[in-house]
């Protein structure tokens, strides 16, 4: 594993570099739905946004589940005083490497893309108009895949890194080493479950971005997104080195929060379904043409 890259005097963190990769694909993943959605909005804008809450939630429900432990990281940061800034600042961003709790990311995220989807308009009839609000659960819906394969990519990054989401100890022929210099480093061959997360937020991706071609109720493809990304990360914590802390430590508190997921997304779904509250995208617009939509 790399955790970090020197070329020359620049020393970069791969935890960031995949973090960006992760922003540029889902960007690009966002504007091509966008585009076929006829949304007027700028998906880079609403990506860095987007990435910046979700990267700041999930430090935080990191931090916020050992309160102590953070209480004992933030009086050894500000230890050398602010006659030192340099020096807390450096202590800060070290701290900052490491340490995320998906579901933190994931809750803030949605929270942003909601707040952003109010502002956010679809084309309106005549080139260069503005026609009526996409909506906060509409935002979710056009967001999905991005936030699939946006996720399946960004946990290289953790892999990367070796900053502790690595899998148990294993003598699978693709178990991997962690360098000494990994953030979290270990001498044991272990499950590289990140690279698991990837092939199965690919898959994700791939279905939302199909169900998504056709007329779906609003946040119908919010709840499928829920739900498969509550399986997949209820599955991969059996093989990961989180602790067990729940149900007589059977299961790790990402689990908990994964199971939780995916009763929401489904409860989702069917509110959607019972609702049945659409827009059609451009590609329906003619078969529904003098058709009054609910």
């Amino acid at each position: 594993m790399y955790p970090f890259i020197d070329l020359g005097p620049v020393h970069l963190g791969t935890f960031g570099l995949l973090l960006w990769l992760a922003a540029v694909v889902a960007t690009v993943v966002l504007h091509k739905n966008f585009v076929r959605n006829g949304v007027d909005a700028d998906a880079l804008s609403i990506v860095a946004v987007v990435v910046i809450a979700g990267v700041v939630g999930a430090k935080a429900w990191h931090e916020l589940q050992d309160v102590t432990t953070l209480k004992m990281a933030m009086a050894r940061i500000a230890a050398p005083g602010w006659r030192h800034p340099l020096d807390v600042v450096t202590d800060f961003l070290h701290w900052f490497q490491a340490g995320f709790a998906w579901f933190g990311g994931m809750i803030a995220g949605i929270a942003m893309l909601m707040w952003m989807g109010r502002s956010a308009r679809f084309k309106g009839p005549v080139e260069g108009t503005q026609g009526e609000r996409v909506g906060a659960l509409r935002m979710l819906d056009l967001a999905a895949p991005a936030a699939a394969v946006g996720y399946g990519v960004g946990r290289i990054g953790c892999l990367l890194s070796g900053d502790g989401d690595y899998g148990i100890k294993t003598t699978l022929p693709w178990g991997v080493h962690m360098r000494p210099d990994a953030l979290v480093p270990t001498a044991d061959l272990v499950q590289p479950t990140p690279v698991y997360e990837l092939l199965y937020s690919l898959a994700v991706f791939w279905v939302l971005w199909q169900l998504g071609k056709k007329r779906r109720p609003v946040s119908w493809l919010t709840g499928v997104y829920l739900v498969l990304s509550g399986i997949g990360r209820f599955l991969v914590e059996f093989v990961r080195i989180n602790p067990k802390i729940y149900f007589h430590d059977t299961m790790s508190n990402a689990q908990v929060a994964a199971a939780a997921t995916t009763l929401i997304g489904l409860a989702v779904m069917a509110a959607a379904r019972s609702k049945g509250v659409q827009r059609d995208p451009p590609q329906f617009a003619a078969e529904t043409s003098g058709k009054e939509t609910v």
